[in-house]
């Protein structure tokens, strides 16, 4: 049977599988009540098998990577069935995830699997994972959502090219990082040119300060970034920074209503991501201080995703985005003040060419030797402490195999030796938080998860008790930040 090359930016996933960062990508989703499996088979055999991609499995050699088919496909294999001890919640279903989230899918078969969890609160859950070589996460949230259905007996909630298609880009467009995006075009070509001028140049840029100087005053915003980006310093250390091992620990936390976090966003000027991503950083450093780690002028550094292809087009599959790098404020106590930072650091990002340099980095990574590619690796991972994603998702709620989905949740792999991640995605009028973390470096993360509606909740309170620190009472720079916002 005929082979298909492998794209250079979906070898680079390929490649990047490290036994301490798999590079899987990891869902759940909860269920109100019972599934049964020969009914989860028919939907997975109908609707996901719908892409030939999932019949193949990557192969890897010295001269190239491909696509092949499986010649002894067999579901049973990739649709698996078990059940949690005695009275289980969301503690033994944790340390299922944790455990599936530390182990590699066989490199034999094509890699994805679902595990249907029975004895899940009195009802079921399903659990995927899917090597991020196949696509990105906004591609496979997007194969997901055309799996479900509107009510129990149908019809398919969200079928490709629809008026929720639509509706999700507009949501989409209102308040996560496709606004960085927004003044760049032609994007991919330009990410590949920036990974042919990668290739080109070697590792010699990234070992000698004075050539990164050299290529920025070539004059070009891409070079520039370039250039930028190996001259950049690291974040704040911190317990969460070091080399992660081989188990994974997941957590969740109870989701909060949307509509609440709009009201605040709204009322102090500010994204729904920007909030989140505030409450994020505020989490991380009660923790750390909750642990008599200094948190005083801390700076925790996170790869954030950004999709650079229009949502209508995600059932193509592959790996279209770019990444930026954001700078929490952890050393912020103060909940608005904290905010206003954020918003400060997103907006400074809005127009970057990050994004795809990001992209032509891991072409670059894909296609050139591995000298390059360990080297990119580790420029990506020595400058972050986490990855975090936002995924806006379905604001009705969702069926599949006939069972209402109550909650989902999903985890973007960390690349070279980042050890955290932190996702966020809405559903059903509620917005959840997920934490993957290295047992190693932080064994507890429900404890980081547990504090993000505390911090919100910070927030409403300082919001409510009017008036709240106003620009002139903040740091200097951040209140200039502010001030340029309307």
């Amino acid at each position: 049977m005929k082979r298909q090359r492998i794209s250079a930016v979906d070898t680079a996933w390929l490649r990047m599988d490290r036994p301490g960062n798999l590079m899987m990508i990891c869902g759940v989703l909860i269920f109100g009540e019972k599934i049964g499996l020969v009914r989860l088979r028919e939907v997975i055999a109908e609707r996901f098998l719908v892409f030939r991609r999932f019949r193949q499995r990557p192969v890897e050699t010295p001269a190239m990577s491909f696509w092949e088919a499986d010649p002894g496909f067999d579901l049973d294999y990739h649709v698996a069935h078990t059940a949690l001890p005695g009275r289980a919640g969301k503690r033994e279903l944790q340390a299922l995830v944790s455990r599936l989230a530390s182990t590699p899918l066989d490199p034999a078969r094509p890699r994805w699997q679902f595990h249907l969890v029975d004895n899940y609160a009195g009802a079921s859950a399903v659990v995927v994972r899917i090597h991020h070589c196949y696509a990105d996460g906004i591609a496979l949230v997007r194969v997901m959502l055309s799996m479900t259905d509107a009510t129990a007996d149908g019809p398919p909630a969200m079928p490709f090219q629809t008026r929720q298609t639509r509706e999700h880009r507009r949501a989409r467009a209102d308040d996560t990082l496709s606004q960085v995006m927004a003044p760049l075009s032609g994007v991919l070509e330009s990410a590949r040119r920036i990974g042919g001028l990668l290739v080109d140049t070697g590792v010699g840029i990234w070992h000698d300060p004075a050539k990164a100087v050299e290529l920025a005053d070539k004059g070009t915003a891409l070079t520039a970034e370039v250039a930028k980006l190996a001259l950049m310093a690291q974040d704040s250390p911190t317990r969460f920074k070091g080399r992660p091992g081989v188990a994974k620990r997941v957590a969740w936390a109870q989701p909060l209503p949307l509509p609440e976090v709009k009201a605040i966003g709204k009322a102090l000027g500010s994204s729904v991501n920007d909030v989140l991503l505030s409450c994020v950083a505020g989490a991380l450093r009660d923790y750390l201080a909750a642990r008599g780690d200094p948190v005083a002028g801390v700076v925790l550094r996170a790869l954030v995703p950004v999709n650079l292809r229009p949502i209508e087009s995600a059932y193509r599959l592959g790996n279209q985005f770019g990444l930026v790098f954001l700078d929490l404020p952890i050393g912020i106590e103060n909940p608005v003040e904290r905010l206003y930072a954020v918003r400060a650091n997103m907006n400074a990002l809005k127009g970057s060419y990050q994004p795809i340099l990001a992209l032509g980095l891991l072409a670059a990574m894909g296609s050139g030797p591995k000298l390059l590619q360990e080297t990119l690796l580790s420029i990506l991972s020595r400058n972050a402490t986490a990855v975090m994603t936002n995924v806006p998702g379905p604001q009705q709620p969702l069926y599949m195999a006939g069972a209402r989905i109550d909650n989902l949740m999903f985890w973007v792999p960390q690349s070279g030796d980042i050890g955290m991640g932190v996702s966020i995605i809405s559903y059903s009028d509620n917005v959840q938080f997920g934490v993957v973390t290295d047992r190693g470096l932080c064994p507890d993360p429900e404890r980081v998860i547990e504090r993000f509606r505390a911090q919100f909740e910070q927030l409403v309170l300082a919001t409510l008790m009017s008036p709240w620190p106003r620009d002139s009472e903040l740091d200097p720079a951040v209140a200039a930040a502010a001030a340029g916002v309307g």
